[in-house]
């Protein structure tokens, strides 16, 4: 059983004790620390689990770290594990700068310890029933919108929520990223609110994505179009559909829906369901990490993966920057 401390007990943090505490079989949690010692204090109360008062206390007692803290913390943290010899499992965005995760990307291989983004999408029950299905796919939407929240809006949406969707785009897209537009506004806070996206890949793909903190009705839903089929995830509700064209038409079937296309050609259109098991994304990642650790394969989200959305995400922040400053 591996020995795993969490750093930073906020509102995700406990959600990660949570979970961690419900993978008994795979892992027993020594404690956690947090800076706020009076936040310490419920949480320690609340969960029945010991307050570490020291980072480096914590990393001694353990032989994996749990990293979820604020983005700006990331990468300190992610050092000391590394100088401790520690794995680690460290929230998206990976770090605050793609210099950064470079930096820790190369430090991780010359360890030789294993690392994992959370990016927890990627664990959604509704994507990994459909991820088998997605081939070459030449057209992606996605819409990620969200109510106002002030928590998170210290930084840009891209980074706070579209950055779920870059990772998504960037697994399922097997070409190289050739060019971005990018558009966003800031309404109610500092850094873009809303933001509008299109990438376009060597392939011939093109991803256009939506974010948006501000709201009336939470939607996290993505589509993605290939030769002979649409596929819908909704990653809110955790459910998926797949539309496929098949040359070959049932004439047996009254509900068949076929299409005449002229000159004698029909096709017909297939509607399936694919199976969704309830699941809790976090605690699945989790899982994967400490069965990457424990069996010696390669982690389901590598730091690798982490920075080319951090990468992808900063490269949008400077596109819309420029607009803005050639409007001003």
């Amino acid at each position: 059983m591996l020995k795993i401390g969490v750093l930073g007990a906020g509102h995700l943090g406990k959600i990660h004790i949570k979970c961690i505490l419900n993978l008994g079989e795979v892992y027993q949690l020594v404690g956690f620390y947090d800076p706020d010692s009076e936040n310490a204090k419920k949480v320690s109360a609340e969960f029945n689990i010991p307050a570490f008062t020291t980072i480096d206390d914590l990393l001694d007692a353990v032989d994996l770290i749990d990293i979820v803290t604020p983005t700006l913390n990331h990468y300190d943290l992610g050092l000391k594990a590394i100088q401790k010899g520690k794995h680690f499992f460290i929230e998206k965005p990976i770090t605050e700068t793609p210099e950064q995760a470079k930096e820790l990307i190369r430090l991780t291989e010359e360890a030789g310890i294993k690392a994992q983004v959370g990016h927890v999408e990627r664990f959604n029950p509704a994507f990994r029933a459909t991820k088998d299905h997605i081939q070459n796919p030449l057209f992606i939407e996605t819409h990620r919108l969200a109510e106002f929240n002030p928590r998170g809006t210290d930084v840009p949406v891209v980074l706070d929520l579209m950055i779920h969707d870059l990772d998504i785009v960037l697994h399922t897209v097997n070409s190289e990223l050739v060019k971005i537009s990018a558009s966003g506004v800031a309404v109610l806070s500092d850094s873009p609110d809303i933001a509008n996206v299109r990438l376009e890949f060597a392939n011939g793909c093109v991803a256009n994505l939506t974010a948006s903190r501000i709201s009336l009705k939470n939607m996290r839903k993505t589509r993605l179009f290939q030769k002979d089929a649409y596929i819908t995830i909704d990653f809110l509700e955790k459910q998926s559909e797949l539309v496929r064209i098949k040359n070959e038409v049932d004439e047996s079937d009254p509900y068949a829906m076929i299409m005449e296309l002229g000159s004698g050609k029909r096709k017909q259109i297939y509607f399936e369901r694919p199976d969704c098991p309830a699941s809790n994304a976090i605690q699945e990642e989790l899982h994967s990490f400490a069965s990457a650790i424990n069996k010696n394969h390669d982690v389901d989200v590598s730091l690798q993966d982490g920075y080319k959305a951090l990468k992808v995400a900063h490269d949008i922040l400077d596109q819309i920057e420029l607009n803005q400053n050639l409007i001003a």
